[in-house]
């Protein structure tokens, strides 16, 4: 089955921009003083219009042409998401020059490699921590001109090679009285096949691959968003995600085409709290969010216990109800109408409360999101719509709509976007959105795209009418001794929904004559569970590891083997003695499991469960 692009659709990009530079100073003619960006500040949260970020960032874009960075030359960023990482990459977009995105958890050795790879020639860097992994490496970075620090100031044995944000700021103020068309030069040379991004792969596996994406794909983006019609300009994001990966950069190029306002703040642990005080209207996010967000609320009403409890499990029963008719494009009337209208009150409200009280839907992305998790939340009136790409299809490929979805399904196709399922299973994509290929890899790029230009994306999945769904990875899709084949995905996200203590939950078996997993708890969660359970005041080794937690995890691990093929049923586990984390070295910044990676470093665990 194969989407394919035809009139009608390509008639939703009309108002298609031929570049990134075009699409954000075409934004700030339109919009001038409406609010662009909201970010944390000491008394709050402080606001700036589309004017006042123009004004930074052209100055910012003329201190980068005056150190001497040329058109499609790369600019690196290695900081935290927030708003100085979006003026940063503006200043680079409204250079003419190509950003290089470098997640600031990355290794000093994988920073060198990329800065090298790349070729950067100035690279934004938000604290001392990061410049430390250059200076350690500068000897492999010739191409590196200048580092410049976004918070605190540079060391004297750094010479002028570290230079402050204001000082590039400087440089183009001056740059600009002396060439006052500066910036306007450099954007009327960028043309739409010309480099704008370079972002690495996290990887899973191996090297990072640097991914080669043209303006032209970033500005399909934001006009295929924009015509399918789930934003307008009176919505306000709450952007979290890392700026470095495609999914939050993605967002930007929407957000410039459309004209919404971002509140940002890439910290993990403020996004409740911030959604709270930002009441935003749509909020994109990774699996892991919403399972954590699931696992707290549900243990904190199973920790309440009594009439509460029930209540709470009342409401989501009448919830359930509703959202099975809302799939259906039905409402709920007579006695469910007026039970919903009592549990909405009671409980649900309170549940979006936490959230802000305006949410229309989250968007979920770059991993699997369980079934049964999008109808817990529908339940509660919240819409996750989940959508599909690769850092190699510029994040969207995908994407149900709010009026037009299918939960369990990673929605129709973006405008302009053929499809195609290989005999095998595996999904191909070919269209506006797709890279030019791998940077400096042609052999790699050969793999990925076909002669006939279709991207081979690894994933297996089928259309059912013209709603994708994803099945597994092609290569996490794993064969037992027996001859029989296990999804692992489908079971992992299907444990994590049935135990709201669980943070990771890995499935293994490959070639062995069982199933078995590796489980890490949460380390908030389990805190309250530890208390109830005559644990309290123990280390996480000590509770994840007593009798009791492993007596536990086994009563969720039989709930889940109930639902299961018997080939898939899951006959040991050894639960680890601390979580998987992207700092580990376990899980990229995406909140993907490098499964490869802690199969190897767990090997003997796994080996230990079929002895």
């Amino acid at each position: 089955m194969k989407p394919v692009a035809d009139g009608p659709q390509l008639a939703l990009l009309s108002n298609r921009k031929e570049h990134m530079a075009q699409m954000f100073l075409d934004r700030v003619a339109a919009t001038p003083d409406r609010e662009a960006f909201r970010a944390p500040a000491a008394d709050g949260w402080r606001s700036v219009t589309w004017r006042e970020t123009d004004d930074l960032v052209r100055r910012r874009a003329a201190g980068l042409v005056a150190l001497g960075v040329q058109p499609e030359q790369r600019v690196g960023i290695a900081a935290s998401t927030r708003l100085e990482w979006v003026e940063c990459y503006l200043s680079a977009v409204l250079a003419a020059a190509a950003t290089t995105t470098i997640y600031p958890t990355t290794m000093a050795t994988d920073v060198a490699y990329i800065a090298a790879d790349a070729e950067v020639q100035v690279i934004f860097a938000e604290d001392a921590s990061q410049v430390d992994k250059l200076r350690d490496h500068k000897s492999e970075l010739p191409s590196v001109r200048k580092v410049v620090l976004i918070d605190g100031e540079p060391e004297e044995r750094d010479g002028d090679w570290v230079i402050t944000l204001a000082t590039l700021d400087d440089l183009g103020a001056k740059q600009l009285d002396d060439q006052p068309d500066t910036v306007d030069a450099r954007v009327a040379q960028v043309k739409p096949e010309h480099l704008c991004t370079l972002v690495y792969t996290s990887g899973t596996t191996g090297r990072p691959k640097g991914v080669r994406l043209p303006h032209s794909v970033w500005t399909y983006e934001g006009a295929a968003v924009e015509g399918i019609k789930v934003l307008s300009p009176d919505d306000l994001q709450l952007l979290w995600l890392p700026l470095s990966h495609v999914f939050g950069q993605v967002l930007l190029a929407v957000q410039f085409q459309i004209g919404f306002a971002t509140a940002i703040d890439g910290r993990v642990d403020k996004i409740v709290e911030n959604a709270a005080v930002v009441q935003p209207t749509f909020m994109a996010a990774a699996p892991r969010v919403f399972e954590k967000a699931h696992g707290r609320i549900v243990t904190m009403m199973e920790a309440e216990g009594g009439v509460k409890a029930k209540l709470f499990h009342w409401a989501f029963g009448v919830g359930s109800r509703v959202s099975e008719l809302r799939q259906q494009g039905k409402e709920p009337s007579g006695v469910l109408a007026a039970q919903y209208g009592l549990a909405d009150k009671l409980v649900l409200s309170k549940i979006r409360a936490r959230f802000g009280g305006r949410i229309r839907f989250f968007v979920s992305g770059s991993a699997a999101l369980d079934k049964k998790l999008s109808e817990w939340f529908h339940a509660a009136g919240l819409l996750i719509l989940e959508g599909y790409g690769l850092s190699e299809t510029a994040a969207g490929s995908t994407l149900n709509r709010p009026d037009h979805y299918r939960l369990g399904s990673v929605g129709p196709a973006f405008p302009a976007a053929e499809f195609k399922i290989a005999e095998d299973g595996e999904i191909l994509i070919k269209g506006p959105g797709v890279m030019s290929g791998y940077h400096n890899l042609p052999e790699q790029t050969a793999e990925m795209i076909d002669a006939d230009g279709w991207l081979h994306t690894g994933d297996i999945g089928h259309f059912e009418d013209e709603f994708l769904f994803i099945t597994d990875r092609k290569k996490d899709l794993f064969k037992t001794s027996g001859g029989k084949y296990v999804a692992p995905q489908v079971i992992e996200g299907r444990f994590k929904m049935i135990c709201p203590y669980a943070s990771q939950f890995l499935v293994h078996g490959n070639q062995r004559n069982f199933v078995s997993a590796l489980v890490t708890l949460d380390p908030d969660a389990i805190v309250g569970w530890a208390e109830q359970n005559g644990l309290g005041g123990k280390s996480y080794a000590e509770i994840v590891t007593s009798d009791a937690a492993r007596k536990m995890v086994q009563g969720y691990v039989d709930e889940l083997n109930d639902g299961l093929n018997r080939w898939e049923t899951i006959k040991k586990f050894t639960i680890l003695d601390r979580d998987l984390t992207v700092e580990g070295g376990e899980m990229t910044p995406s909140l993907k499991l490098k499964r490869k990676h802690v199969e190897t470093t767990y090997g003997d665990l796994l080996d230990k469960m079929y002895d």
